[in-house]
C-alpha cells in the first residue's frame, strides 16, 4: 500500500486551513484500499492564529504533523522544511487557502501511476487577483528563459511527485531553495493536468509586490548561470555600437569637418550605458553574495517546534 505525503506552507490561514485538511481527509477515505496518507503542515511565522490551528489539527489527527518556522523564510523554504519530515512515496503540494482542490488530487496521482515523475496541475480559470496573475506570467517567461522550461509546461503550486525526485529535492541543502528548479534538474518526465482554481473564500494572498520580486530574483540567480550571459552579450552589444559611433565620428569630421556634438545626447549616452553597468555588476554582486551567504551556512529555515505524534 503507498502512502501519500501532502504539504502544506502556511500562512495567514487559520480560517482557512481546517477546511482544507477536512477536503483531504474526506478525498483518502474513498481509498483506503489503496493508499495510506499523512499531512505536514508548516506555518511560515503567520502573524495570526494558524500555528495554534495547526496545533488543534495535529492534537485530533495522529497522521498530522504540525512545523512552526522561527521566521518568515517563503513558500519555498517553508515546503522543503516539510518535505524534509515526510515518509511518504507521493508527495503532493497544495495552497493552504482552499483555491487548490484537494478533492481532485487523483487527478495528479494517476498520472504518476502512469508513468510521469511530477504532475503540476493546470488551472482552467485562475481565480487569482490581476497582480498575481501577472505575476505568474512574468514567473513563467523567467522560468522558459533561464531555466529552459517547456513552453508549454504550467507551474502551479499545486503538484505531485514521486519519491526519487523528493529525494533530489532533499540533496540540496543550500540557502535560497527554488522548487521548479529542483525539479528540472531531476527530471524532464513533467506533464499538466487540468483542475478546477476555486475563489478564495476570505483574506487576500500572501505575495506582495517585494515577495514577488524576491522569488524572481530567487530564480535568475539560484540555478542558471543566463543573467550573467546575457550581461556579457549586453556589454559586447555596447562596446560595439561605441566603437562603431566613434568610427562615424571621425569620418564624418574628416568629410565635413564638423564631428556631431550635444551634451544632451552625450549625458543620455552616459546614463544609460552607466546604468547597464550597475545592472551588471548589481547580477554579479547578486551571484557572490549568494556564495558568500552558502559559505556562511545560512540555513534555508530554522525550525521553532512541531506538533503531532510523528515528530
Amino acid at each position: 500500500m503507498k502512502k501519500i505525503s501532502y504539504v502544506i506552507p502556511c500562512y495567514r490561514s487559520e480560517n482557512t486551513l481546517k477546511n482544507v485538511v477536512d477536503e483531504i481527509n474526506k478525498t483518502m477515505l474513498t481509498v483506503t484500499d489503496k493508499y495510506i496518507y499523512e499531512i505536514v503542515l508548516v506555518n511560515d511565522c503567520s502573524p495570526d492564529n494558524t500555528y495554534k490551528v495547526i496545533e488543534e489539527l495535529a492534537a485530533m489527527q495522529t497522521n498530522v504533523l504540525g512545523i512552526n518556522l522561527a521566521k518568515n523564510f517563503g513558500q519555498h523554504a517553508a515546503i522543503m522544511a516539510g518535505i524534509h519530515y515526510i515518509t511518504g512515496d507521493i508527495l503532493v503540494c497544495l495552497d493552504d487557502d482552499g483555491q487548490t482542490p484537494a478533492n481532485e488530487v487523483f487527478k495528479l496521482i494517476d498520472k504518476l501511476e502512469k508513468g510521469e515523475d511530477v504532475v503540476y496541475a493546470r488551472y482552467r480559470q485562475k481565480k487569482h487577483s490581476l497582480f498575481r496573475n501577472f505575476g505568474s506570467a512574468v514567473n513563467e517567461k523567467m522560468l522558459q528563459i533561464m531555466l529552459g522550461k517547456p513552453k508549454e509546461l504550467y507551474v502551479s503550486s499545486y503538484f505531485a511527485a514521486r519519491r526519487f525526485v523528493v529525494d533530489e529535492m532533499l540533496r540540496y541543502d543550500k540557502s535560497y531553495p527554488y522548487l521548479m528548479g529542483l525539479v528540472l534538474r531531476s527530471t524532464r518526465r513533467i506533464v499538466n493536468v487540468d483542475v478546477n482554481h476555486r475563489d478564495r473564500e476570505v483574506g487576500e494572498s500572501g505575495y506582495t509586490f517585494g515577495k514577488l520580486l524576491a522569488l524572481w530574483m530567487n530564480g535568475f540567480t539560484a540555478f542558471s548561470v543566463t543573467p550573467l550571459r546575457l550581461s556579457t552579450y549586453a556589454g559586447t552589444i555596447f562596446a560595439f555600437l561605441g566603437f562603431a559611433y566613434g568610427i562615424y565620428t571621425i569620418i564624418k569630421h574628416f568629410i565635413s569637418g564638423k564631428a556631431p556634438i550635444g551634451y544632451a545626447s552625450m549625458m543620455s549616452a552616459f546614463m544609460f550605458i552607466g546604468g547597464m553597468i550597475l545592472i551588471m555588476l548589481g547580477l554579479v554582486g547578486e551571484y557572490i553574495g549568494r556564495m558568500y551567504i552558502g559559505m556562511n551556512n545560512a540555513p534555508q529555515y530554522v525550525i521553532r517546534d512541531m506538533t503531532g505524534e510523528n515528530k
